[in-house]
């Protein structure tokens, strides 16, 4: 049965893909979000497919008008790291007041809509000291604005009086070989970390999925790539960079910073969605597709293009 859904950040990473899914699966979409020239041209790809309304989530009245008529919202709206943190004050009214402005215009409609609130594995703090999977009973012990922030909101969701769903989400990189500006925060952390991986297509699967789903209500939600997205931050940069041609970078290139990420229980959550269907192999290869012809010149510049992404890594240059 077609439901009415709207998305708030519709037009960024998950918000693209479980908008892809919900028009597949002949869903009603209305998508909120910033009017900007990056969003624009995101929406005008899916232009006549989707309805768009533009605002902010610190506006109530954005928010009243485009909450009218809906069945689900899943609120994927979140102002994330590094910008959360060099911009707290800023981050904290889209994140937690944008939150309580969505709730408060939810409220108003009758009957209410029921809320599906992106959340993040990274809420369970450093667990790398402890045996994994990480699971939904786990305490939460958030260590910045961000995951503070989700705490918060998950919080506020819980309380709202409202039908509710709550998903943690594992790693979802986008679809994309990304910009110079990203280089840099991939140095960080430790390749004995334990990450998982979800591909960005399950990702939005599972909202998709969870939109006429009558068994995820008053959950919380682990959502990740099940065992073949569970690998170890070595393997992981290592076969992305083996995939582009580049070849594995030398770990005194790599930092050592606190890991707020782990291997996840998702076997509820797969259980009720089905929605691990790609593996990390699968996107590896999809990024590598992307170089296209740019693939084959790749050995002929490797020295070069491994020096610059090398200095990239704040420890590598520290170190040599």
């Amino acid at each position: 049965m077609p439901v009415k859904v709207l998305l708030t950040g519709a037009l960024g990473n998950i918000g693209r893909n479980a908008t892809k899914k919900l028009i597949e699966q002949g869903h009603q979409v209305r998508c909120f979000d910033l009017k900007t020239r990056a969003n624009e041209k995101v929406a005008q790809r899916i232009e006549g497919q989707i309805e768009v309304v533009w605002g902010d989530v610190r506006s109530p009245d954005d928010l009243a008008a485009a909450v009218q008529g809906q069945d689900v919202i899943i609120h994927l709206a979140f102002i994330m790291p590094p910008a959360s943190e060099d911009r707290p004050q800023w981050a904290r009214e889209i994140n937690v007041a944008g939150t309580e402005n969505l709730l408060q215009a939810m409220k108003t409609v009758l009957p209410p809509p029921k809320i599906i609130f992106s959340s993040t594995f990274s809420v369970f703090g450093d667990t790398q000291s402890q045996p994994p999977p990480r699971t939904v009973s786990d305490p939460v012990k958030p260590v910045d604005n961000y995951t503070r922030h989700k705490v918060e909101c998950e919080r506020l969701v819980q309380e709202s009086g409202l039908d509710w769903a709550i998903f943690r989400f594992a790693v979802v990189p986008p679809m994309s070989l990304g910009g110079v500006e990203e280089l840099p925060k991939m140095f960080d952390f430790p390749l004995d970390m334990r990450i998982e991986f979800v591909h960005p297509r399950d990702a939005g699967l599972a909202l998709a999925n969870a939109v006429g789903s009558k068994k995820v209500w008053g959950k919380t939600l682990l959502i990740g790539g099940g065992p073949s997205g569970q690998l170890y931050y070595r393997d992981f940069m290592g076969r992305m960079m083996n995939a582009m041609g580049i070849g594995m970078l030398p770990e005194r290139a790599f930092g050592s910073k606190a890991a707020m990420s782990d291997w996840l229980d998702t076997s509820e959550s797969q259980s009720l969605l089905n929605y691990q269907q790609h593996t990390f192999e699968d996107f590896v290869q999809e990024i590598a597709s992307l170089l296209g012809y740019k693939r084959y010149l790749v050995p002929l510049f490797r020295p070069l293009i491994r020096r610059w992404v090398l200095q990239k890594s704040p420890y590598f240059r520290a170190k040599r």
